[in-house]
């Protein structure tokens, strides 16, 4: 597994690939203001809106990349995105792609604010794509066998920015957000990925946890080794391929190149519950770039135990949702880890009252800028965020949505922005 709940700060139980945490406890009613520089000096920054060119439906997640460089972000789940590009690089071309989607180029300087940018599909030309792979679970074993030459076999600088959001029921009550550091190890490597926290700020309102909190243990590490490609050992071993059934679903296209797409879902004499999804293959070249799968919660009960370790004993917690999602993206031909998303969803039917509660965390960290380094340039020991790291602990106080400067972010939904509002009122109040 990919995850793991915790409700207690003191104890935690890691399996093999149960890389996520989740704590319940008692919080803290304290919170503290920090002041963040904006240092956009030298930066243009312009907003806009990814769309369906016909449906005008948002796209949600798509990629947006500055050419000739390294920097990038994606859309958040409005379709919406800003990007910060420092202005030496106005005259460079931006790259909008999405999975099935003509990507679209445009000059920076030529973006107006508030742009809609639409995007054509591919449906006229589905048909042409001929599937050369006759077994899906070949196919993976392949991507995996070729990530030395298909990915980067580098040490890289990435720069990433992560969020992580609790929900109860439909209303949000804590926001947290950084600007990580990573060092990513070459792909061929066994070594971990490193990661230390730049900036960081966080709003909670307290009042709606009725003094319980959920606290995510882990987040930006957790996402990160979503990477699926890089940490194989985490779901694709060649041990854990037996536990599925592959299967090929009609492909698609990106950049006028064939994507496989294979299904995949846990056999029916397995017992214990497993993953089911997608995954997007480049025809071409045979790698990975993109994956989303769900843990089957088909048995309830057993799929929650693989959760939750401590719990209040007048609490019965049990899981209800588990989604997760990554993505890659190729410069010069070498593919690298681009964006992570995980969503949980948690349901508490307390002993001595009427009605349940629900809670719903997200946590999804996107790289927006990398470069290679040498070992003289890795994180020190003492600066490494630890697997044990709750990020909403680390983070104090919320500043003004401008406080990264140059930094590129994902643009915050609508309802997280009315949120951050609603709670800093609250907190006034307290």
């Amino acid at each position: 597994m990919i995850n793991q709940v915790s409700f207690s700060t003191k104890k935690s139980l890691y399996r093999t690939v149960l890389l996520f945490f989740l704590i319940i406890m008692f919080q803290n009613y304290s919170y503290a203001k920090n002041v963040i520089l904006n240092d956009t000096i030298g930066v243009q920054r312009v907003k806009g809106l990814v769309v369906d060119s016909k449906t005008k439906t948002p796209l949600v997640f798509a990629s947006i990349s500055v050419n000739g460089t390294n920097i990038s972000t994606v859309t958040n789940s409005n379709g919406e995105f800003t990007l910060k590009v420092p202005k030496k690089y106005q005259n460079e071309l931006i790259t909008f792609s999405f999975l099935g989607y003509t990507s679209k180029v445009l000059i920076f300087k030529d973006l107006k604010n508030e742009s809609i940018i639409k995007l054509e599909t591919y449906i006229e030309e589905l048909e042409e794509i001929k599937i050369t792979v006759k077994d899906a679970k070949s196919l993976i074993l392949e991507v995996l066998k070729r990530k030395g030459s298909n990915y980067l076999n580098e040490l890289t600088s990435m720069t990433a920015f992560y969020r992580e959001t609790i929900k109860k029921r439909r209303a949000y009550i804590s926001l947290s957000e950084a600007v990580l550091e990573i060092n990513k190890q070459p792909y061929t490597s066994v070594k971990n990925d490193a990661l230390m926290l730049y900036k960081s700020r966080k709003s909670t309102d307290y009042d709606k946890l009725d003094t319980i909190a959920f606290k995510l243990k882990g987040g930006p590490i957790s996402t990160l080794n979503l990477d699926i490609i890089k940490n194989p050992n985490t779901f694709f071993t060649e041990e854990m391929l037996e536990v599925f059934d592959f299967s090929f679903a009609s492909p698609t296209k990106i950049d006028n190149r064939p994507i496989y797409v294979v299904n995949f879902k846990q056999k029916k004499e397995i017992e214990d519950p497993q993953y089911y999804g997608e995954l997007y293959i480049d025809a071409q070249a045979l790698t990975l770039i993109n994956a989303k799968f769900h843990l089957n919660l088909d048995d309830v009960v057993k799929a929650s135990k693989l959760f939750i370790v401590k719990k209040p004993n007048d609490a019965d917690v049990s899981a209800i949702e588990a989604s997760y999602q990554v993505d890659y993206v190729v410069k010069n031909g070498k593919w690298h880890y681009s964006y992570s998303r995980i969503q949980l969803g948690f349901k508490i039917n307390w002993s001595k009252k009427l009605f349940n509660t629900v809670y719903y965390t997200t946590s999804e960290m996107a790289i927006t800028d990398w470069e290679i380094i040498d070992n003289s340039e890795l994180i020190k020991p003492k600066d490494r965020m630890r697997s044990s790291i709750i990020m909403s602990d680390e983070a104090s106080g919320f500043s003004d949505p401008d406080f990264w400067g140059t930094y590129n972010i994902i643009e915050p939904e609508k309802p997280i922005e009315t949120a951050i509002k609603k709670i800093q009122k609250q907190l006034k109040k307290n």
